[in-house]
């Protein structure tokens, strides 16, 4: 059988991966998507994203999305509060719609891109478990049932822990000392009123050192926490989240101190407790340029979550890749340096942010430091 070819070859159909597919297709380039799931809708696609000004919202101009996106902004979304362990509400900051990070929901942001692609662009089932070089700047990707594939271009957009990364750079991510547990409140106006009014209409942080809860409404009325705690990697290693109480009993320890109706965001949860340690790559993560090969989002950088930049950051990334490519036909080299040499200050800048901003949220001060962030951004 003869092994198939790609011109142009994406692994991973995250918002990086498809808003590159989406720039190649409005510029007349063909590329083939390849993503492990088994089909769009395999499974969730996480909570609220807020699309910056200055990064996403580009994107997604790039891709002639912009008034598609609009269409799909949650009204309030933007607001923001800051409570300290006692529940004393220390900073409210409401959506007047004129703010420059609108949010939406993943799930909807990805099926937008999705639907914007010719179809069979996406071939779902396909896990990528490797690939190594040809000659002339080919590679030879491997599939995990067997079969391979040949491509003059190859693109890892397929998140932190890239099977790609290895044929650019060792690098490998390491845990920054936080994690999470992630639950949600569902229908929160109604089953859960005392949580619904704890976190708002959008984004809720409640601070201390070492810990916190971090909340958004999400567009169906559920309400999404992430509990946070600075603690070891190994510290989950003994607890059984699939017990979803025991699971909260351990974590809610964390919290003795802390007012009801901020345990109450943990406490009645009645779904699964998702754990989650947070992982980065070192700041200033790059590579020596390979020939036909390049990544772009949390395969190129992946930071820690604290400056809500990771989404917009893998949207720019594709889109300037897509135009890249497209202002370059017949020199993908130039296209690739050209495009390389604005990802990675960018996310040298992007990726200190982040974590300068952990250390705000979590410090022995907290909720303080992020007070004095938010009152030096006016």
């Amino acid at each position: 059988m003869t092994t198939p070819h790609h011109p142009i070859a994406i692994v991973g159909g995250g918002l990086g991966g498809l808003t590159l597919a989406r720039v190649l297709h409005v510029n007349g380039i063909q590329a083939a998507v390849f993503d492990l799931d088994a089909s769009p809708a395999a499974r969730t696609q996480g909570g609220m994203l807020d699309i910056h000004d200055d990064s996403g919202q580009p994107a997604l101009r790039a891709a002639g999305l912009y008034e598609e996106f609009r269409a799909l902004v949650h009204p309030g979304g933007e607001s923001t509060r800051v409570l300290d362990k006692s529940g004393a509400v220390l900073l409210d900051d409401p959506d007047d719609g004129t703010g420059g990070r609108p949010e939406v929901d993943r799930g909807q942001l990805r099926d937008l891109l999705l639907g914007s692609l010719p179809e069979g662009t996406v071939r779902w089932g396909a896990k990528v478990t490797g690939a190594r070089p040809l000659d002339g700047g080919r590679h030879e990707v491997t599939l995990a049932d067997g079969t391979s594939f040949t491509t003059d271009l190859l693109i890892g957009a397929d998140g932190a822990w890239s099977r790609l990364r290895p044929l650019l750079s060792d690098a490998k991510p390491a845990y920054v000392g936080i994690s999470f547990v992630e639950v949600d409140l569902p229908d929160a106006d109604v089953r859960h009123p005392v949580s619904a009014e704890v976190v708002g209409g959008g984004m809720m942080m409640a601070l201390g050192a070492g810990k916190g809860f971090l909340a958004h409404r999400e567009t169906d009325g559920s309400l999404h926490i992430y509990v946070a705690l600075a603690v070891p990697e190994d510290a989950f290693d003994g607890v059984d989240f699939t017990d979803t109480e025991a699971g909260k009993a351990y974590t809610l320890e964390h919290f003795a101190d802390w007012d009801k109706s901020l345990r109450a965001l943990l406490a009645d949860a009645d779904g699964p407790l998702t754990p989650r340690h947070i992982h980065a790559l070192p700041i200033g993560h790059r590579w020596e340029r390979v020939p036909g090969a390049t990544l772009l989002g949390d395969a190129a950088h992946v930071m820690s979550p604290f400056a809500g930049v990771g989404a917009n950051l893998a949207m720019l990334d594709g889109a300037e890749l897509g135009e890249a490519l497209a202002a370059h036909p017949g020199d993908t080299e130039a296209a690739l340096a050209a495009y390389e040499a604005k990802l990675f200050p960018r996310s040298e800048e992007s990726a200190a942010e982040s974590a300068a901003n952990g250390v705000l949220m979590f410090g022995e001060d907290a909720p303080q430091g992020m007070l004095d962030f938010f009152a030096s951004m006016g």
